[in-house]
């Protein structure tokens, strides 16, 4: 056997992999994302191009105002250019309002569309992909990674416009004022240049392992701070253990924000330093014997602004460089999510099957499944008929593969051969949003939202008047209870509904199906945790619910399943009897087994 890698190493592996995806992120595809916004950003380019082009007549008239406007005493030329000097920085500063207020609007429109991209993408995932990812890594990854991504996308664009184009005008009007010393200021690019790559790489890697570690820190709130993980925390003990895990990882965040903050800040002092030695240099230059009495004092003071002025334009083309770079392993792992294949997807030419005309025949041909990355099959080989409007119970120990077909039927997993179908169209041939008015689902596990009971039970019909709320959950005899809580139905019955007990919140959940209306009705075990007073007030509801209804009934208990039309009995995902309860109680099978 293989020996199991150490935690360290599957650090440095994972660090590895995700270096190895953030150099594949392309960079076309991150602009692919401003390409709706292309007439927008052309705005903001102009609006830049001509606040930067603007701006170096500020050193022309300045050295006007030094070799002119002064010595000749001109009061009129002298209030004409500081006039002009004037205009010059209230019409750069309000493009430069201008240019923010758009650039950011497009900024946030990007993050908009990739934080719902991600999520609607995640939304048609499998219920595989979610047994398989902690739950605080997804929100991490839309959370956390994208909002650390927002810098970048509202002004990585923008800000390389504005700097290069300041760069360039800059430039250009130093080489105008004296090209000599230009070559003596820009012997700064070259060092910056090495200094930007080497941060740029530092910081990716610091960024990928500092959004692991955000991960793992939602996971702690999730898994901690949730009722079900506070209430397994307080009867086990676990809290000291979980504050230690939180203490830890938030330790190792602070450690690792410093060292991507401090991985900036020694270039930024080597460059400080530079930049403050090129102006004595430049008075140096001036004063040597080849270029004393070439230049004026005006020529001199203006190329020392505009020399001046260069740093922070060029440092902030640099850093774009280096947020870019560090931004692409955050751009790599919402790339991941967008790029995973869709399991269970509507079909490319759906089969039009109105819902409310469905009679609801369901049948299962030779329908075998294995789960992703197991040798053996869930199910295997499994044919039933269901006509409609009757009822079908699956029985068999834990483990048979009854919830396996359960989900199946509902779709939340597709067979690995055969076919399911209702009314003779196959289930993947038909929208999801199809299948989910055709056949609702019950199980064990009920889950509410964080709102009121009016608002959960109209989450499965947004359109469902007040009266055919209350008309629901008095067919799921709720309603008497509902009524009188002190807010009625507007009562909020917190986190995952702990309010209400197992019993309420099954009720809940068949007034909930109630609403729908669905042709075809599973039953996955939906009254084994109940105590026997509660199972029989819950299967009051149930019988007003299957009314009518094809129904699959899942069920550890027999006596549930007693007056089914048929029953099959499973074992390791095969149907081993089938049959009405005294024809299999009389062949005095496996059936019978389980009901002795």
């Amino acid at each position: 056997m293989a020996p199991t890698p150490s935690g360290r190493d599957r650090g440095r592996s994972v660090s590895a992999a995700e270096k190895a995806q953030a150099r594949q992120v392309s960079l076309r595809r991150i602009g692919r994302l401003f390409t709706a916004h292309r007439g927008a950003l052309v705005t903001v380019t102009a609006i830049i191009v001509a606040s930067s082009v603007l701006a170096m007549a500020s050193p022309f008239l300045l050295r006007a105002v030094i070799d002119r406007a002064l010595p000749e005493r001109d009061l009129t030329l002298l209030a004409w250019l500081v006039g002009g000097m004037i205009a010059v920085a209230a019409v750069t500063a309000v493009l430069g309002v201008v240019q923010t207020w758009i650039s950011t609007r497009v900024g946030q429109q990007v993050m908009h569309r990739l934080r719902t991209d991600v999520f609607a993408h995640l939304q048609r995932q499998s219920l595989a992909f979610f047994t398989r990812t902690r739950t605080g890594e997804v929100q991490s990854r839309i959370t956390n990674d994208i909002g650390g991504m927002q810098s970048v996308v509202t002004s990585t664009a923008t800000s390389i416009a504005a700097n290069l184009t300041t760069v360039v005008a800059t430039v250009v009007a130093m080489v105008a004022l004296s090209w000599r010393l230009s070559l003596v200021s820009l012997v700064v690019l070259p060092p910056a240049i090495w200094l930007t790559r080497r941060v740029a790489h530092l910081r990716r890697e610091i960024t990928a392992r500092r959004q692991r570690e955000l991960a793992d820190l939602n996971v702690t709130v999730e898994e901690g701070l949730s009722i079900s993980g506070v209430q397994l925390a307080k009867t086990l003990g676990t809290g000291p253990a979980l504050i230690a895990r939180f203490t830890a990882s938030s330790a190792r965040l602070v450690d690792l924000e410093l060292r991507s903050e401090l991985a900036g800040r020694w270039r930024m002092a080597s460059m400080s330093v530079i930049f403050a030695a090129i102006p004595a240099v430049i008075y140096l230059s001036a004063g040597l014997p080849g270029t004393a009495g070439t230049l004026s004092i005006g020529t001199l003071v203006a190329f020392t602004a505009l020399q001046g002025g260069l740093f922070r334009p060029l440092m902030g083309l640099l850093n774009v460089g280096v947020s870019l770079t560090a931004s692409l392993a955050l751009f790599a792992r919402i790339f991941e999510y967008l790029d995973l294949p869709v399991e269970v997807d509507d079909p490319a030419e759906p089969v039009e099957l109105d819902p409310r005309r469905v009679r609801g025949h369901l049948r299962l041909d030779d329908v075998t499944f294995s789960y992703p990355g197991s040798d053996t099959a869930a199910v295997a080989g499994i044919t039933l008929d269901v006509p409609a409007g009757t009822g079908l119970a699956l029985v068999g120990e834990t483990g048979s593969g009854k919830s396996t077909l359960a989900a199946l039927v509902s779709r939340l997993h597709d067979p690995t051969s055969g076919r399911i179908t209702v009314d003779g169209v196959d289930l993947r041939h038909l929208r999801l949003a199809d299948l989910a008015a055709i056949v609702g689902v019950v199980s064990q596990e009920t889950y509410l939202l964080h709102t009121t009971v009016r608002e959960n039970l109209r989450y499965a019909r947004p359109d469902a008047t007040d009266a055919e709320i209350e008309a629901a959950a008095r067919a799921a005899r709720i309603h008497d209870l509902i009524a009188g809580l002190p807010d009625g139905y507007d009562t909020v019955v917190g986190s995952r509904g702990h309010r209400f007990s197992g019993g309420e919140k099954q009720r809940l959940a068949i007034a909930r199906t109630l609403l729908r209306d669905p042709r075809i009705l599973v039953l996955d075990e939906a009254t084994s945790a109940l105590d026997t007073e509660t199972e029989r007030a819950v299967q009051q509801a149930l019988d007003e619910l299957t009314h009518g209804r094809t129904t699959i009934t899942i069920a550890h208990r027999l006596s549930t399943v007693r007056g089914a039309d048929q029953i099959a009995v499973l074992d390791h995902g095969r149907i081993v009897e089938a049959g009405t309860h005294d024809t299999l109680l009389r062949r005095n099978g496996r059936y019978a087994v389980l009901a002795s």
